[in-house]
């Protein structure tokens, strides 16, 4: 056999196990993703009375103006500062707009230090209409949680926000206004759709002056690949800080499927698919000890769930629950 009758031979077997790949692939996905919840994780603690109250849903009708969704694992450490700023400025925030009205749910992913004591502490100080507290029956992964906590949410808009502070709080008023600038034809905030993400992109020339090559090397390439197989047009689709109308924060996390840390791709990539209006905003960012990412494994999945969420979508093999009407 000639050089060139092997190259086509191995070429045809390529084809072959790379269809036999996306036919398995197929078969085995669940096209809608299978959202499971363990009883206890539908009520909160009422500090005050010692009582487990029923948690809301995202299908009621919104009694508040925002809700801010902590996902934390193992985040005894670093959770009292974060919320320490953020609550203060909640809480100056209601003085300065008595129209105003916000709740927290911190979401514990299953941690195994006291993640959940620290979180009731402050359920106990602002009380539970203010702060209430998720315990997860498992570990689902960020994206996991951040859904547990989306789903039982009461407000008009919903914020994600990472655990660590790594994002200045304050910087909640840019975010918010560039969500209002995309809905500015919707009278009813809630029923509009749009997605307004925290952006570290213009921090990118400073990080690269402090990382090391490698590090520099695996940034790049994930922005490649997100760019290549999922998102285009948002600078930084990672920055833990983003703001969604009631209505596109039901419509998405219905049809998420990962739930480790690229969920934000598959999130913006569901947005951009329905057309979902997107605005980045820049905002004041901070690098904080303790995180939960390894350099290269954390990396590597995030890489293998882009080239999923591309593929699987492509074939067919997930789909978008529903549609985008009222």
């Amino acid at each position: 056999m000639d050089f060139v009758a092997l190259l086509g031979y191995l070429v045809g077997l390529a084809v072959i196990a790379f269809i036999s790949i996306c036919v398995g692939i197929y078969l085995m996905s669940e096209t809608f993703p299978s959202i499971a919840s363990h009883e206890s994780e539908d009520f909160f603690s009422d500090p005050s009375s010692g009582k487990k109250l029923p948690f809301p849903s995202i299908t009621d009708k919104p009694s508040i103006s925002l809700t801010v969704v902590v996902p934390a694992y193992n985040e005894e450490k670093r959770l009292p500062v974060m919320l320490e700023e953020s609550l203060t400025y909640l809480e100056e925030k209601v003085k300065k707009d008595n129209t105003f009205t916000y709740e927290m749910i911190i979401v514990d992913d299953g941690s195994k230090d006291k993640t959940t004591e620290v979180a009731m502490g402050y359920s106990k100080k602002f009380g539970c209409e203010k702060v209430r507290v998720l315990t997860l029956a498992w570990n689902r992964g960020k994206g996991g949680a951040v859904r547990m906590g989306m789903f039982r949410g009461r407000g008009k808009l919903l914020l994600f926000a990472d655990a660590d502070g790594a994002t200045t709080f304050s910087e909640y008023d840019r975010v918010e206004e560039g969500l209002r600038n995309k809905c500015k034809e919707e009278r009813e905030l809630s029923d509009a759709l749009a997605v307004s993400c925290g952006s570290r992109a213009h921090l990118e020339e400073e990080s690269v002056a402090t990382r090391s090559f490698f590090r520099t090397v695996l940034m790049y390439g994930f922005h490649a690949l997100v760019w290549l197989f999922a998102v285009r047009g948002v600078r930084d689709t990672q920055c833990g800080f983003k703001l969604l109308t009631r209505r596109a924060a039901r419509i998405l996390f219905n049809s998420l499927h990962v739930e480790r840390w690229a969920f934000d791709v598959e999130m913006l990539y569901l947005a951009q698919s329905l057309k979902i209006p997107i605005d980045e905003v820049a905002v004041e960012w901070n690098e904080i000890e303790g995180t939960k990412m390894t350099p290269v494994l954390s990396w590597l999945e995030m890489g293998l769930d882009l080239f999923t969420i591309w593929l699987r979508y492509t074939l067919g093999a997930w789909r978008i629950r529903g549609d985008i009407k009222k």
